[in-house]
C-alpha cells in the first residue's frame, strides 16, 4: 500500500496573521497552515513527521485563535490511527466499536493539549498512555450492572491479572490465600472483590434458562426469600454483647425467652422474688439495646 503523503498548500481560510505571544519572534507574518487530504490514510512516519511540524506551529499561537483550532483539530485527525489501534485491544467487550473510538478521542484530545515538545518524547509514547486509559476509565465507570465502589472495580481487574497468571504458574485455580498474597492485601478484601464482580454483568429475571424439565424463566427457578435471614446480623451483633452480661442476667434471659418462662416461675427457681427478676430483665435488655443501636 502506498503511503499518502500530506501536501502543503496555501488555502484562502487557512492563512492568516499568526497571533505571537510577548517576547516570542517569527520570520514571517503569515504562515502556510496545512491542508491534507484524506488525513486517516496518513502513514505513520508521515504522521509523526507532521505532528512534530504542527505541536511548533500550536506553540506560537493563541489559543482560541481560527488558526490555533485549525491546527489542533488537524493533529486529532492525523493521529485518530492511534486511538482506532488502542481501540482494537478493547474489541472483546461486545460494545460498539464506534463508541470506544469517540471516548478515546478524548484521550487523544487530552494528550495533544498536555504535550510539551521540550521534553524530547515522542508524541504517540505520550499519547497512547491518555487514550487507554481514558477507555478503561469509560469501561469502569459505566458497563457494571450493578453499582459498586471504584476501589472494588479495580479490585475486580486486579484480581482477573492475578487469576490469569497464577493459574498458568501453578496448573490450576488459585486459592484466596493465594491471591492474597500475590496482590499484597488480606484474604477478606479479595473476597470482597470477588463477590463484588457478580455486579459486572447481570441477567434478566425473564431469561431462558434449562433446568430437568426443559426450559424455564430465571424467575421461575430463583429461590424465595427467607425472612430469617435478616436476623443473622443481628444474632452476630448481639452475641459480643451477650458476652458481656453477668452470668445470671444471660440465665435469666434463657429461661425468659429461650424456656418461655413466666417471671414469677424465674423467680421461684433462682430464689429470686418476681418484681427482682423484672428489674433484672429490664436492666439486662437496656444495655443489650444501647449496644445494638450504639453499633448501628
Amino acid at each position: 500500500m502506498t503511503s499518502a503523503t500530506p501536501t502543503v498548500a496555501t488555502a484562502e481560510n487557512a492563512t492568516a496573521e499568526v497571533t505571537v505571544p510577548e517576547g516570542r519572534a517569527v520570520e514571517e507574518a503569515s504562515v502556510q497552515l496545512p491542508t491534507i487530504d484524506e488525513p486517516e490514510n496518513l502513514a505513520p512516519e508521515d504522521a509523526r513527521q507532521l505532528s512534530k511540524t504542527l505541536f511548533d506551529r500550536l506553540n506560537v499561537l493563541e489559543e482560541g485563535t481560527h488558526e490555533y483550532q485549525y491546527v489542533r483539530n488537524t493533529l486529532i485527525e492525523i493521529n485518530l490511527t492511534l486511538v482506532r489501534y488502542s481501540a482494537r485491544r478493547f474489541r472483546s467487550r461486545g460494545d460498539d466499536m464506534e463508541d470506544i473510538v469517540q471516548v478515546g478521542t478524548i484521550g487523544l484530545i487530552k494528550a495533544i493539549d498536555r504535550f510539551d515538545l521540550s521534553r524530547e518524547v515522542e508524541f504517540t509514547t505520550f499519547a497512547i498512555p491518555y487514550v487507554v486509559g481514558e477507555i478503561k476509565r469509560f469501561f469502569r465507570d459505566t458497563t457494571w450492572d450493578v453499582r459498586v465502589p471504584r476501589r472494588l472495580q479495580e479490585m475486580r481487574m486486579d484480581l482477573a491479572r492475578a487469576n490469569d497468571k497464577l493459574t498458568a504458574k501453578l496448573g490450576r485455580s488459585p486459592r484466596v490465600s493465594e491471591l492474597a498474597e500475590h496482590l499484597g492485601v488480606t484474604e477478606e478484601e479479595v473476597v470482597e472483590g470477588q463477590v463484588a464482580a457478580n455486579g459486572y454483568n447481570s441477567s434478566s429475571l425473564d431469561a431462558t434458562v434449562n433446568d430437568e424439565e426443559g426450559e424455564a424463566s430465571l424467575a421461575d427457578v430463583l429461590g424465595e426469600r427467607d425472612g430469617a435471614m435478616d436476623l443473622v446480623e443481628d444474632f452476630h451483633a448481639l452475641k459480643p454483647l451477650l458476652a458481656q452480661l453477668s452470668d445470671r442476667d444471660r440465665k435469666i434471659l434463657e429461661m425468659r425467652f429461650g424456656d418461655e418462662m413466666t417471671q414469677a416461675q424465674i423467680g421461684e427457681h433462682l430464689g429470686l422474688s418476681q418484681m427482682h427478676v423484672s428489674r433484672l430483665l429490664s436492666r439486662s435488655l437496656s444495655a443489650l439495646r444501647e449496644g445494638m443501636l450504639a453499633g448501628s
